[in-house]
């Protein structure tokens, strides 16, 4: 992975954009000093390095009535049946992240659900006929905090 060296001015850049996605160009812009195509053109290239992987808006689970969120951590039966099990939870739409451990789990998945009712028909449904070894499942009772990436380039 290429680590890149940014400036202050693509810094002050990352901190305006990560904190709101939709604030204008022109609004960066005015803030940094600099013309809004100068703005267009810095994000422009911070996406094209792959420092900036894009934009999205955050839906709340809860509000659309996903009440139990769970971290579930999978035991495979063999590493060759990683990418397998891999692209079969990309096909899960309950499971929103996957990731690579070290430790007790091979993956570590979240999950939400309606209820623990749903949550329970996931885990015996979608992912037990998965041919893993076992599961490990931890309820989350509730979000402590969520943080943007700190955007400190400089020391």
């Amino acid at each position: 992975m290429a680590h890149h060296d940014l400036d202050e001015l693509d810094e002050k850049i990352l901190s305006m954009i990560v904190e709101n996605a939709r604030v204008p160009f022109l609004e960066v812009a005015r803030a940094c000093n600099v013309s809004g195509a100068a703005i267009h053109q810095r994000v422009q290239k911070l996406t094209n390095l792959g420092v900036v992987k894009g934009s999205e808006y955050i839906v709340d689970p809860e509000k659309l009535g996903y009440e139990t969120c769970a971290f579930v951590g999978l035991f495979l039966t063999s590493p060759s049946t990683f990418d397998f099990v891999v692209k079969e939870l990309e096909k899960i739409p309950e499971v929103i992240e996957c990731y690579y451990t070290t430790g007790q789990y091979d993956l570590l998945i979240k999950v939400v659900a309606k209820n623990n009712k749903d949550l329970l028909r996931i885990i015996h449904s979608e992912l037990q006929p998965l041919g893993l070894a076992r599961t490990e499942t931890l309820i989350s009772f509730k979000d402590a905090f969520k943080k943007r990436f700190p955007i400190n380039i400089r020391d």
